[in-house]
């Protein structure tokens, strides 16, 4: 058992398991994924249906790379100004465009939300920057900051000690956020609390079956349905409703630790990831009192922990990561078929994020995969460099001031304290890479082992 960044998973006894790399990634199941080749042929990944054939860049160590010398790679502390003016429409595909750096703890958790960034860190502060700036801040008692989403005005944590805070700005004064609750609420808990019934046995002591009984490690919202999932290492996932904070049901999920959890826009489909190498696919019922979830079936059975799980907006494909470093992928348009895995890292997936056509990979081994889909076939267009430690975390929105392409703000938390700032466009050039004025890719120094050596279970 081995935890990365806070996060469990199982491995073999001598190591995390590492998966063959080939030169070309398939997305295709029915083709060969693992023909062994060196891994400086790492740099290029590409799917089956890839017309452009195998590139091979030459790649050098990161020391004293570009990326490190480039004044792009901007590293700020919170008595500076974080914001250095730049044209959108000049800044080069998959470009680092600064560093946010703030000296009290790994970051574990990112939400996105118009000019407003969360970061959530192992210090139990919550900072919130703007327009790139650091903002304002606000702190919890409730331990490691695992989880950020934002629904509306509210602000929903996730924290190691198996709680959930709810937050809001306040209306006067928007640098001002104050704790609105916690879920479950101390009204729902003295109600629960009188009937027997309501307690059952974890760990071999007694527990309000409406409270997590382990940390929290993921939040997903469903605002359609005013509903807010979370998942916990009690091997568990909740539903609760958002408009009144009531925990509607408790769903005995997994063998070991619930790593992920994702729900589906205007679906009934709910997707969990867990330590015992699942993932299981939930079907929703609406009932007078609450919701129901029903086990629809299994979708992957694996030795190796499932990590991170992400869903594209429109709802049609699923993608999960793995502590082998791999990434498998579900159409859902198609009866949720396998669509194929990419190959893309050299340690544990820790994090996923999907933005229109691209799907991006924060890993173990300090890099980020950059993923373009087209149909079902996946091209690798970069591999970003830069972090020190393992990417924990990933978030992204819409570049507001683009106005000739798709091009999206990529946010990377990681346990090298910092937050990275990046640029990236789906149609950048097959091989360009993050940092400007050069055109091979700079590989990561693989992890050193040092954020691994703790053994938590398996728990991401």
């Amino acid at each position: 058992m081995r935890v990365i960044g806070g996060t469990m998973f199982d491995d073999q006894a001598d190591g995390i398991r590492k998966s063959k790399f080939g030169k070309t990634i398939y997305s295709d199941p029915n083709m060969s994924m693992t023909s062994p080749v060196s891994e400086d042929d790492l740099c290029l990944r590409h799917s089956s249906a890839s017309a452009n054939g195998p590139l091979e860049p030459n790649r050098s160590s990161g020391e004293g790379s570009p990326l490190t010398m480039s004044p792009w790679n901007q590293t700020t502390h919170f008595n500076k100004s974080l914001s250095t003016p730049f044209d959108n429409d000049n800044v080069p595909a998959n470009s680092l465009i600064m560093s946010l750096t703030r000296e009290e703890g790994h970051i574990y958790s990112l939400a996105a939300s118009d000019d407003l960034l969360y970061t959530g860190s192992d210090s139990k502060n919550i900072r919130v920057w703007k327009n790139l700036k650091e903002f304002t801040g606000f702190k919890s008692n409730s331990g490691l900051v695992k989880t950020i989403v934002i629904a509306g005005a509210k602000i929903f944590t996730g924290h190691q000690d198996g709680k959930i805070r709810v937050w809001k700005v306040s209306v006067k004064n928007p640098g001002v956020h104050k704790r609105a609750g916690t879920l479950p609420s101390l009204k729902e808990i003295l109600k629960s609390s009188i009937k027997p019934s309501n307690y059952i046995e974890v760990k071999r002591k007694r527990s309000l079956w409406i409270k997590h009984s382990d940390a929290v490690s993921c939040l997903s919202l469903n605002e359609e349905h005013g509903l807010l999932y979370s998942a916990s290492w009690d091997r568990t996932f909740k539903v609760w409703r958002i408009a009144d904070y009531k925990c509607l049901e408790s769903v005995n999920a997994h063998d070991d630790a619930v790593n992920s959890v994702v729900s589906r826009s205007g679906g009934e489909m709910v997707f969990t990831g867990s330590a015992d190498g699942t993932v299981k696919v939930w079907k929703r019922e609406q009932q007078r009192k609450g919701t129901k979830h029903s086990l629809n079936q299994t979708l992957l059975q694996q030795e190796c922990a499932v990590t991170a799980l992400a869903i594209d907006a429109p709802g049609s494909v699923l993608y999960c990561g793995s502590s082998d470093g791999l990434v498998n992928f579900w159409e859902l348009e198609k009866g949720l078929a396998h669509g194929g895995v990419l190959k893309g890292h050299k340690l544990a997936v820790l994090c996923l994020e999907a933005a229109g056509n691209l799907v991006f990979s924060g890993s173990a081994d300090k890099t980020i995969c950059v993923w373009r889909r087209d149909g079902n076939i996946h091209t690798c267009l970069s591999v970003l460099t830069g972090h020190t430690g393992p990417v924990k975390c990933l978030a992204s929105e819409k570049d507001p001031n683009s106005t000739n392409e798709q091009r999206w703000i990529l946010y990377s938390g990681s346990l090298d304290k910092s937050v990275k700032v990046w640029s990236v466009s789906e149609y950048a050039q097959i091989g360009s890479t993050m940092q400007p004025n050069t055109t091979s890719y700079e590989e990561s120094p693989v992890s050193d082992g040092s954020y691994s050596s703790a053994s938590n279970n398996g728990r991401y």
